[in-house]
């Protein structure tokens, strides 16, 4: 014991070794992959539940005055059985919906999505501009970029979730990759 003590002693009088150039570049290097290992952790922005994972909801900041403000995610049911979106709520508004845009006769449409939106077994579905999409009506306040408001979204099967929409700028298209997304019929 008293070995280990005087040795213990003896590293701090001296001090620790001193790092050779290729020592302290070996460490830097093996900082810096750490660092870059975690940014995908610190910029994540996804929720589970049950079967299912919504990958980052979005939406876009809106101008002084706007009424109604959309939101996007894509859903991953990882289960053997289809699930259901039944409902969406969310403090920022008085109402969410469903909605769905489409092409008719040459003539872009919106309507809502009657009975929920089906999230096919082993499928995904993406919630994007342009297609299907939430739409928060009657905002209580403006979505200002860089922050995040609060929703629930309600499954028929997995339940109830607590998200946080990433509010963008207002031109923007959503910063997760959303190409090649599978919709639900």
């Amino acid at each position: 014991m008293s070995n280990l003590l005087s040795r213990t002693q003896a590293f701090v009088l001296r001090g620790a070794p001193q790092l050779d150039l290729q020592q302290r570049l070996a460490f830097a290097a093996l900082f810096a992959v750490f660092l870059l290992a975690c940014i995908p952790a610190a910029i994540a922005h996804e929720f589970k539940v049950g079967d299912l994972e919504i990958e980052h909801p979005w939406s876009r900041a809106t101008p002084p005055g706007a009424k109604v403000a959309g939101g996007y995610f894509t859903v991953i049911n990882k289960g053997s059985a289809p699930d259901r979106l039944l409902s969406i709520s969310s403090d920022i508004s008085d109402k969410a919906e469903l909605h769905e845009m489409g092409v008719k006769d040459g003539v872009m449409t919106m309507r809502p999505v009657e009975g929920g939106l089906e999230i096919p077994a082993g499928g995904k579905v993406a919630l994007k501009p342009g297609a299907y999409h939430l739409m928060f009506t009657g905002l209580k306040r403006q979505p200002k970029q860089g922050e995040k408001f609060p929703a629930t979204l309600t499954f028929e099967k997995a339940g109830s979730v607590k998200v946080e929409f990433a509010v963008e700028g207002m031109g923007e298209t959503g910063s997760s990759d959303m190409g090649d997304m599978d919709h639900a019929d």
